[in-house]
């Protein structure tokens, strides 16, 4: 299992900053309150599941878009959360088998595989989101599928 949740969140990465780079490009696309919300609820839900997976230290803060003043900020955060998620994938004990989603009423328990597929598809559905809204809006959104990421021989992610 370790190395295709490795893929899945290279993945991940990679087409997260393959986004943040076409709607640095269209500065209209990056200007949209629709895909800066939803940029921002896509990374604090990935935070979230690191949250939930990971070592749990203190309480979870949910943010908010305003949190956010400069895109920059919101793309650092980005940033970050693939940063801390790939250090804790690689120290992360493979027999521990049960989280607790606690934003769930009850609280929600789950095998650690489920939580960790759930942020990669989660974020798939919310891009493909963003995608559709900077065609309409005159830009051009990159072809982020899987398959592309493996296509091109599976690149690391581009922040720049």
């Amino acid at each position: 299992m370790t190395t295709y949740v490795h893929e899945l969140y290279s993945h991940q990465e990679w087409a997260d900053a393959e986004h943040w780079r076409a709607f640095e490009a269209y500065p209209v696309g990056l200007a949209d309150r629709a895909i800066r919300e939803r940029l921002h609820h896509i990374h604090l839900v990935q935070s979230a599941f690191l949250w939930v997976v990971g070592p749990r230290t203190g309480q979870f803060t949910i943010t908010k878009v305003e949190d956010y003043p400069e895109m920059a900020d919101l793309k650092a955060f980005a940033r970050k959360y693939h940063s801390d998620m790939s250090a804790m994938l690689s120290a992360m004990d493979e027999d521990r088998l049960m989280v607790e989603v606690p934003w769930f009423a009850p609280p929600l328990k789950i095998v650690v595989r489920h939580a960790l597929m759930q942020a990669p598809m989660h974020s798939h559905y919310h891009r493909g989101q963003n995608a559709t809204r900077l065609r309409e809006l005159g830009g051009v959104p990159p072809g982020t599928d899987f398959i592309e990421w493996v296509r091109q021989g599976q690149p690391a992610a581009r922040w720049e």
